[in-house]
């Protein structure tokens, strides 16, 4: 087990799908009572690619009070109200141009703002939309996708497994923003320092929040580079690896 020595962390934030919850998008009893302890010592919070409306179930569920962070780091919300608190946006006139080229290649999307979802392309540029995900890729697909549009230097695209039903989306930020960027101003918001949060994740989506953190753990089966950026792996979501990582190493360093 790797120590940390005397550093207080403050900040715990767990990634939702393939680390919280597996492909049956339950919480084991097992990871909720884990996650109720460390709740009792430091502050918890969700940072997905998902929309506010699924995390604030989850965070619901969980009783966990902090800001959360929504739409791959693009959007932080009240996990009491569900009102945005932070929201960046990738412009019109890029939303517009990027929904254009999603329809001439035949993929599905869905585009997210503050006040809700969007996917049709002739009205997407109605709102300020913040994050636009391409739905259900097989991987090689989503390979390609991310290949096809990177002349969209602009635009920040991560490829991210969905488990319900077992595919892939792309998710398009504006360059700058993804994950980590969302923990540095969840960080600035609750008036920490960036270094005493601790991070877990199993995607690629993950590794710019696990780069940035004090502490970061990788479930079993993320990307080799997502567990080269971790202190400590975890087991898979099936065996409560979640649980496991905080009983074995995120208590221990508190």
């Amino acid at each position: 087990m790797l120590s940390q020595g005397p550093v207080n962390y403050s900040l715990f934030i767990l990634d939702l799908d393939g680390t919280l919850v597996g492909r049956d998008e339950q919480i084991s009893a097992r990871v909720f009572d884990s996650i109720r302890m460390v709740a009792k010592r430091i502050t918890v919070s969700i940072a997905t690619g998902r929309e506010p409306v699924d995390t604030l179930r989850f965070a619901d569920h969980l009783r966990l009070k902090a800001p959360l962070i929504c739409n791959n780091g693009a959007m932080i919300v009240d996990s009491t109200t569900g009102r945005p608190l932070w929201s960046v946006p990738i412009g019109r006139e890029r939303t517009k141009i990027l929904a254009t080229r999603l329809q001439l290649l035949g993929t599905s999307f869905i585009a997210t703002h503050p006040c809700g979802t969007i996917t049709d392309a002739a009205k997407v540029a109605e709102q300020e939309v913040n994050r636009i995900s391409a739905l259900d890729l097989d991987e090689s697909r989503a390979d390609q996708l991310i290949l096809d549009l990177g002349d969209l230097s602009d635009l920040y695209a991560v490829k991210v497994f969905l488990p319900y039903n077992g595919l892939w989306a792309v998710d398009f930020t504006l360059n700058g923003v993804d994950k980590g960027s969302g923990v540095r101003k969840l960080a600035e918001i609750q008036g920490v320092d960036v270094k005493k949060t601790i991070a877990v994740g199993d995607g690629m989506n993950d590794l710019p929040m696990l780069q940035v953190c004090g502490l970061s753990i990788a479930m079993a089966g993320s990307p080799e580079e997502v567990k080269a950026a971790a202190h400590y792996l975890a087991p898979s979501v099936d065996d409560d690896g979640l649980a496991v990582a905080i009983e074995e190493f995120v208590l221990p360093n508190l």
